[in-house]
This record gives C-alpha cells, structure tokens and sequence, in this order.
C-alpha cells in the first residue's frame, strides 16, 4: 500500500509563483516613488532656505 497521496489535501494555498517583470515594476514603482519624496523633500529645503535668508 503506497502512502502517496493523489487527491489534494485541504489546507492553505500554495503561494502565487511571482514572475520577474512583476518583481521589476516593482523596482520601478519602489525607485519613482524614491525620486518623487527626495526632489519634494530637496525643493521644500530649497524654498525654506530662499524665504528663512537675510534680508528677504
């Protein structure tokens, strides 16, 4: 008698098999949104500094 099981067994859910242009707009998703909040937190700097110098 085989201990092989043929049937599938009740259970959670084999995870779905992520394929690599997932993974790469991933990246990309991840590197835009980096660029976004530096040039946003860079030109918020930039405008406190011009308003906050001497004699403006």
């Amino acid at each position: 008698m085989s201990s092989t099981r043929l049937t599938p067994v009740a259970g959670p859910a084999a995870p779905e098999v992520r394929r690599v242009r997932h993974q790469a707009r991933d990246a990309v998703t991840l590197m835009v949104f980096s660029l976004g909040t530096s040039l946003g937190l860079a030109l918020l700097l930039l405008l406190v500094s011009v308003l906050l110098a001497p004699g403006s």
